[in-house]
């Protein structure tokens, strides 16, 4: 496999990981319109978050590497788009768990007062 051939490939897994976001953007809103419940919302729009800003720079990230002369800028643009993949990982899904957390016990919490009035 020649060099040229391996760069096309890689520019073609670029172009499908951004394309693989996007799918995922509009699931990801069709699942906000179409759950019943806030917590199934909250996880389609994680699902959203994740997927549909993950993949698309992990595509740039390899689109931009994949260019016949790599200068410094492009590996600094896979680079930064690589560190923001990671921080998008770490964080996304944890302030959704603290959300559905949060929610989960102020309705708890509400069920118990209720419960304590009616008696």
């Amino acid at each position: 496999m020649s060099s040229v051939d391996f760069l096309l490939l890689v520019e073609f897994v670029g172009l499908a990981l951004v394309s693989l976001g996007a799918f995922f953007e509009i699931v990801a809103a069709i699942g906000v319109l179409r759950l019943p419940n806030f917590y199934t919302r909250v996880h389609a729009v994680t699902i959203g978050a994740v997927g549909g800003t993950v993949l698309p720079l992990i595509g740039v990230a390899f689109l931009a590497v994949s260019r016949h002369s790599v200068d410094p800028s492009s590996v600094y643009l896979a680079i930064l788009c690589i560190t923001s993949t990671l921080l998008i990982l770490v964080t996304a899904p944890t302030g959704s768990h603290a959300l559905m957390r949060a929610a989960y016990i102020y309705e708890k919490r509400r069920e118990k007062m209720e419960s304590s009035r009616s008696r």
